[in-house]
């Protein structure tokens, strides 16, 4: 589905979104969904779901009643229900779906601040809606002007205009709380609209902006992830991540979001493992935890006094030595478990692509061979000429 924001060549190919992403369509939107509920049909005598999902700009959704019985569909551009005025927003999910997206997000369908449809937007809506739209680019430059002539410590990240042009929501982050109430008189005497201030933090930011992460694709909170969890160290040493901050900062400045995704998998393998802290006693003496492979299920043991050198073991014999341990029983030493892990060390390399030689490419060097031979040569030439020269001579 196409839009007319949406450039076109010669050739009718599309060359590119003049709106960055957030025009509306299937094409160019974030956060798209799928209902793979659309191709069911419903019992007999249950009426559809009468509750719709809303997009508007970057992502911001919302749920709506539709108590006009209209008929929509996935696409159609609505004029929705606030708190004053109207807004206008496109459809993103319809039919039984929505009910399910509201029991995850503990919404209730029968409240007093249900808000509703009101119609399918005229081409009159949504003209209003794309000037509005236009003016958000140019005020943004001006509105952070004005913030920094003032000197408050604030970013203004966005804006966005509601869908009848009556009021303006500027989106800033600041680490402190900010007094904003002579920023406002200026932006109402400037811009001669309502003005909305609300603050959003550094993930929510970067969430609406979008992005290119570390792994090379676009961020997960700009395009499929909804909801924002704590993220603290203690995922990274668990899953033994060096703590540095510059790598396990995203481009929001907090703890990365993906930190999180294989964090449970990592808990479950370290139930096995004992703790770090506990140390094992042997009869040639005790001996300290210093590192441990999740993945192979190995730990290296050093004894106290002796940290230059490791003996690894698995996580059965350890958990062995120690219930040993608890039962007052002293192993010899660890010497008899680490010599059942002794791994031959040498790698074999194949050739897989058929080039023996990593330095076939490089110049051939002479050897001294060569020069040896020339040498004997020119003496050769040298023995040759002298007798003819005497000869010469003695005439």
């Amino acid at each position: 589905m196409a839009c007319n924001s949406c450039s076109t060549g010669k050739d009718g190919q599309p060359k590119g979104c003049k709106n960055n992403g957030t025009c509306g369509t299937d094409s160019c939107n974030k956060l798209t969904v799928f209902d793979w509920l659309a191709n069911m049909s419903l019992p007999n005598g249950e009426k559809p779901f009468d509750w719709v999902e809303v997009r508007f700009k970057n992502g911001r959704k919302h749920y709506y009643k539709n108590l006009e019985n209209l008929t929509l569909s996935i696409g159609d551009i609505v004029a929705t229900q606030a708190k004053s005025g109207h807004d206008i927003g496109m459809i993103t999910l319809t039919g039984e779906l929505v009910r399910v997206q509201m029991k995850r997000k503990n919404m209730a369908p029968e409240g007093d601040d249900i808000l509703k449809i009101y119609r399918k937007a005229s081409q009159k809506d949504i003209d209003i809606w794309s000037s509005a739209r236009d003016k958000e680019e140019p005020m943004k430059v001006k509105a952070r002007q004005f913030a920094i002539d003032l000197k408050l410590q604030m970013k203004i990240s966005d804006i966005e205009f509601q869908g009848d042009a009556s009021k303006a929501t500027f989106y800033y982050t600041a680490e402190e709380r900010v007094d904003f109430r002579e920023l406002i008189k200026l932006f109402a005497r400037e811009f001669r609209t309502r003005i909305e201030m609300k603050q959003v933090g550094f993930r929510q930011e970067a969430s609406r902006l979008g992005g290119i992460g570390s792994c090379g694709r676009e961020l997960c909170c700009s395009t499929w992830l909804t909801d924002f969890r704590s993220v603290s160290t203690s995922a990274a040493r668990y899953q033994q991540l060096s703590l540095n901050p510059q790598k396990l900062a995203g481009q929001c400045g907090k703890l990365k979001c993906c930190l999180n995704y294989e964090l449970d998998t990592y808990l479950d393998a370290l139930k096995s493992f004992p703790k770090n802290d506990t140390k094992l006693y042997t009869e040639k003496g005790t001996a300290v935890c210093q590192k441990t492979d999740i993945f192979k299920g190995h730990m290296w043991y050093a004894y106290e006094g002796e940290w230059m050198n490791w003996h690894k073991i698995t996580t059965e014999q350890a958990n062995e030595i120690i219930s040993l341990n608890k039962k007052n029983k002293k192993v010899a030493s660890l010497e008899e478990y680490t010599s059942e892990l002794i791994e031959d060390t040498k790698t074999e390399f194949e050739n897989v692509v058929g080039q023996d030689s990593l330095t076939r490419f490089d110049s051939p060097k002479r050897h001294k061979k060569r020069k040896n031979n020339r040498n004997r040569s020119n003496k050769n030439r040298n023995n040759r000429r002298k007798p003819q020269n005497s000869k010469n001579a003695s005439k």
